[in-house]
């Protein structure tokens, strides 16, 4: 089940992110991959993420997105998720 809720924000987050080529007369509107943090890698970076997702941190993405409360704790895997699902999606990891 966390597999599947970790597919769908995936899937949900990659459409928000399309959205977010601009106009600036960019060939189709793709801004293109982003570099990753020195020192990281798409692999050190999917590691990171299944740790996260065998700790349940998806179910407290979806918490937190309908406006349930978290622990101070649980926010910041929560944060950590979303910061490293966004390095994952902009160096197009997942391609």
């Amino acid at each position: 089940m966390r597999g599947c809720l970790a597919v769908a924000f995936v899937i949900a987050l990659s459409g928000a992110l399309q959205g977010c080529g601009g106009a600036a007369g960019n060939n189709g509107g793709d801004p293109g991959a982003r570099p990753l943090p020195p020192g990281e890698s798409c692999g050190s970076i999917r590691g990171e993420l299944n740790r996260l997702d065998s700790k349940g941190v998806p179910a407290q993405v979806e918490r937190a997105s309908s406006g349930g409360k978290l622990t101070p704790a649980q926010r910041a895997d929560v944060d950590k998720y979303n910061d490293l699902l966004n390095q994952y999606l902009g160096a197009r990891c997942h391609v």
